[in-house]
């Protein structure tokens, strides 16, 4: 049986993110960037695909939680015989790949149980496994190819037929600890670590980061936790942010709708920035603004949807057949095909997020600016054709209205630039385009016997992306069509008190199979419905939608509403921003609420 999304935490130092298991399991790890191969895949396989396990022998009843704002975990596994407290990080800002996990005994005496089965390139590589010394030290080496693994401890556990194993006791007041660090298998061993003060640094460091949020809101912990997963998903060494740090992660349990999202979408590193910027992190937008100058820079007809994490914009998907998949749900991808679909919606989503920065003080340099008009031009000679649309339809193209709306929003803003910032374009031409993409969209995007917007301009199917038009600002939130589309919206894509993308029974994406509820679409809901002056049904969707994070404060892509449990990858960069979103509109809508009553 595969242990439930919702019951994994995540461990990460910003380059790559590591899945603990509440038992104690490391079931997933790409070392040493989040779209390298893993080397502990049991997350989509069986332990005999490679994990690392720290935890109790026998039943235990295990709680655990961040220590303060960070992403240091710590689990405590209380047992008939004493109680444990496991510490789990990946250290931050010292330009290494390690993980600690720190024992220590609080009362009583546990028996513990070590494997460590390394298994490079997705579970199929068996490595080399070496015990030897260093400086003095006890360790044991893991190597195949350019990946070298060595792990350092207290103990070390044995050779059994291509595992290695151990089982010991921890009695109140003792401490073992368990260091893993990876390298290029060409370079010398890293020198160890001082284990206490690169967890207490790693505390501290994420602390400082987690104290600069100036959002004082409803829901301020959640808001806080996100922001920090979307800290975490950016890599900042190389500026990108990837949508996800696993790939797979069914969206329909047992079938095929099963992506690799480890790469770095514009539109959702667009609205992770976003999200960032409204709650203060300024300094974020350099980074992620240099990563998007070298990875679009060259022709603009050559510019992608999503990156490799260092721009790369080779991305070839494939299936690896020798791994069963999450249960049961295969093919396993690695790899996404979609970076060769056409999205006409990702400048827009860019356009929005730079304007945003520009409104804060971010400086434009002159090639940021000259690549941002350079993609505004050419979009200004492609934008009415058919595209595959946000949620990448593997269907035929289509004019997506969504898409339509955000080829709006994209010369919205870049005539924003040059009228309140100064800075050169050709505005005449956007100005006039800008209105020709509204009036088509208001004509051919809108059905007027279902008063609402639909999905495409050959239906009369709804999407959620629909929701975006009022805070985009393509209609005011009192228009009555946004009203209308709100309720379409609601009637035709709730299930089970929550939305779905889309209708798939309609056939529009071309894949088999259904979807469950996406949640950064209900999170759009939440926001809607707090611009259009719903307050109370904002509130209420929205503490329900808090109260599917798990334990920790993790959420992944979807939820399945009939068996309360999560779906698609994990964590989800869209469904984490979407509720940073969701959080500023209702607190904006109750403050304009209180001020008018």
């Amino acid at each position: 049986m595969s242990t439930p999304i919702e019951e994994y935490a995540v461990i990460g130092d910003t380059e790559t993110v590591a899945l603990v298991s509440r038992g104690g399991s490391i079931d997933w790890l790409c070392f040493p960037r989040f779209d390298s191969p893993s080397c502990f895949t049991a997350l989509l396989g069986t332990p005999e695909h490679g994990r690392w396990l720290i935890g109790p022998v026998g039943e235990a009843r295990s709680t655990r939680s961040y220590r303060g704002d960070s992403f240091v975990l710590e689990t405590l596994h209380e047992t008939a015989s004493g109680t444990v407290r496991v510490t789990d990080l990946m250290p931050l800002g010292d330009n290494r790949a390690d993980i600690i996990r720190r024992v220590e005994g609080v009362s009583g005496t546990v028996e513990m149980e070590h494997e460590w089965v390394v298994r490079f390139g997705y579970g199929k590589v068996t490595p080399w496994v070496t015990h030897t010394t260093h400086h003095g030290d006890d360790l044991l080496t893991a190597i195949a190819g350019p990946d070298m693994l060595v792990l350092r401890g207290s103990r070390l556990p044995h050779p059994d037929d291509h595992h290695h194993r151990d089982r010991f006791e921890v009695r109140a007041g003792e401490t073992l600890d368990f260091t893993l660090t990876w390298f290029s298998s060409w370079k010398q061993v890293p020198p160890a670590l001082d284990v206490g003060g690169r967890v207490e640094a790693t505390v501290a460091r994420s602390s400082e980061w987690a104290s600069r949020c100036t959002y004082e809101g409803p829901h301020r912990e959640a808001v806080v936790r996100s922001l920090l997963v979307l800290r975490l998903l950016t890599d900042t060494r190389r500026g990108g942010i990837v949508a996800a740090p696993t790939t797979s992660l069914p969206e329909d349990f047992g079938g095929v709708r099963n992506w690799d999202y480890r790469y770095c979408w514009l539109r959702d590193a667009s609205l992770t920035l976003e999200a960032l910027l409204q709650s203060g992190y300024v300094g974020t937008a350099k980074l992620w603004r240099d990563w998007l100058v070298r990875a679009v820079a060259g022709d603009p007809e050559d510019m992608q949807i999503m990156y490799a994490v260092d721009g790369g914009r080779e991305l070839p998907e494939r299936e690896l057949d020798h791994l069963p998949g999450y249960a049961g749900s295969r093919p396993v991808r690695i790899g996404n095909g979609a970076v060769d679909q056409k999205q006409t919606d990702v400048l827009g989503e860019v356009m929005i997020a730079l304007e945003d920065a520009r409104e804060l003080g971010l400086e434009e340099s002159h090639q940021s600016w000259a690549i941002q008009r350079a993609l505004v031009d050419t979009l200004a000679t492609h934008w009415d054709e058919p595209d595959n649309g946000l949620w990448e339809i593997r269907g035929p193209l289509r004019h997506f209205t969504h898409s339509r709306v955000m080829v709006w929003a994209a010369f919205d803003r870049a005539i924003r630039a040059v009228e309140e910032h100064g800075l050169s374009g050709d505005v005449e031409t956007w100005r006039t385009l800008r209105d020709r993409v509204h009036a088509e969209v208001c004509d051919r995007g809108w059905s007027e016997e279902r008063q609402t917007f639909t999905q495409h301009y050959d239906t009369d199917e709804v999407d959620a992306s629909l929701l975006l038009i009022p805070l985009v600002g393509f209609l005011p939130p009192d228009d009555p069509r946004v009203h209308g589309t709100i309720a379409a919206v609601e009637h035709d894509l709730m299930r089970g008190g929550f939305l779905l993308r889309y209708r798939t029974e309609s056939g529009v994406d071309g894949l088999a199979g259904d979807e469950h509820p996406f949640l950064a679409c209900s999170w759009w809901l939440v926001s809607a419905l707090a611009v259009t002056g719903q307050v109370a049904r904002a509130e209420e969707l929205m503490d329900r939608l808090v109260g599917l994070l798990n334990d920790v404060g993790l959420v992944a892509e979807e939820y399945d509403t009939e068996h309360d449990r999560q779906a698609g990858n994990f964590p989800q960069a869209f469904s984490h921003l979407t509720l940073i979103g969701a959080a500023y509109h209702l607190a904006d809508a109750k403050a304009r609420a209180t001020a008018t009553a």
